[in-house]
């Protein structure tokens, strides 16, 4: 298939969450974009048709949030969110597909992506998943994506350097521990509330804690630490 011209938007609204869509197929681009465009807090700032393209665009546009397709010619979406992240470490990555592969959710884990969503989801959890990985949440939600998460961390291969550990301003308590466990599988603090039966209030102030000792300025960031160093199963 031969890729299609890229689209890209001339103006931005610095307030609005600025989304890069990344697939080969025209129809998907065109009907996620649309939708994008018709919220108030988001707006599509470009397109690309393959990975290539994605990498390029990433690293001129500097979006917010960049969505991507896997299966792309010349440039799987896998290896295109490796190259992005080298470069922008900042990056938020959702990978948008038809697998729901725990092998492929595994390799997204890897690659450093925030976020694994199919594309027969409803569009309010594709928009859902953009504004989670926003705020700086995990959105990994499939039903495959927990037993993935836990071979991640297993196997040791998304640990940089063998035996290295992350240096925290504090060690974690107990409680700290289990909450971003929590944060790995991509639960919101409601969700950490409900089922660890204690009030959202006490979930804030223990996240918040944690990404002081993390020295990290959001949730992406603290759940990427933990999982390349083994913190959580």
């Amino acid at each position: 298939m031969t890729p299609t011209s890229t689209t890209t938007t001339t103006t931005t609204t610095d307030d609005k969450i600025k989304v890069l869509l990344a697939d080969d197929q025209k129809m998907i681009r065109q009907g996620f974009g649309y939708v994008i465009n018709l919220q108030n807090d988001m707006e599509l700032v470009g397109e690309a048709a393959d990975g290539n393209e994605a990498v390029e665009l990433a690293l001129a546009l500097r979006p917010d949030i960049i969505l991507m397709d896997i299966q792309m010619p010349g440039m799987t979406g896998i290896e295109a969110a490796q190259t992005i992240m080298k470069q922008l470490p900042q990056a938020k990555i959702v990978i948008l597909t038809t697998f729901n592969d725990p092998d492929y959710i595994y390799q997204v884990i890897r690659s450093g992506a925030v976020g694994y969503l199919l594309k027969d989801a409803d569009v309010e959890d594709m928009l859902g998943a953009v504004r989670s990985a926003y705020r700086g949440e995990a959105v990994y939600r499939t039903d495959l994506a927990a037993d993935a998460l836990s071979r991640a961390v297993a196997s040791g291969c998304i640990i940089p350097e063998a035996g290295t550990k992350p240096v925290l301003l504090e060690a974690l308590t107990e409680r700290e521990q289990e909450i971003l466990q929590e944060m790995a599988y991509g639960l919101r603090n409601d969700s950490i509330a409900r089922k660890l039966v204690i009030t959202e209030g006490t979930v804030k102030s223990h996240v918040h804690r944690i990404l002081q000792k993390f020295g990290c300025e959001d949730r992406t960031q603290v759940v990427v630490t933990a999982l390349r160093h083994g913190m959580v199963k």
